[in-house]
């Protein structure tokens, strides 16, 4: 579990040294999860050792939680001054990506359905 643990760890920091010197607008945890996921997937499945670790850290999200509440908390009284663009941030965010998750579902799931309907006819 350990050396599962280190190559997570280690996609997320080269994903924080990449984001940092190009400059990249994508925090470095989600660049080192894109790099983890392109190891993966070249590799073809996910190591029962590397599975093992992430159903733990899921297991456990919750109190991956409390340090950005505690920050919530301390800012506050930035939070109070900037409540409408935060506010518009968050329901266009979250209205994005019911839409786009609608679409891609909706592109997925076109594909399926013509190949059974093939499968029936043919």
């Amino acid at each position: 579990m350990l050396s599962a643990l280190t190559l997570i760890l280690s996609c997320q920091l080269a994903g924080e040294l990449v984001t940092r010197f190009l400059g990249l607008p994508v925090p470095g945890p989600v660049a080192g999860m894109v790099l983890l996921f392109g190891l993966l997937a070249i590799k073809g499945s996910v190591p029962d050792d590397i599975g093992t670790v992430a159903d733990s850290l899921l297991r456990h999200l919750a109190l991956l939680f409390v340090p950005a509440g505690v920050g919530v908390m301390a800012h506050m009284g930035l939070l109070g001054q900037d409540w409408l663009p935060i506010s518009v941030a968050l329901v266009g965010s979250t209205l994005a990506t019911i839409a786009v998750t609608a679409l891609v579902m909706n592109r997925l799931a076109r594909p399926a359905s013509a190949d059974n309907a093939e499968s029936e006819n043919g």
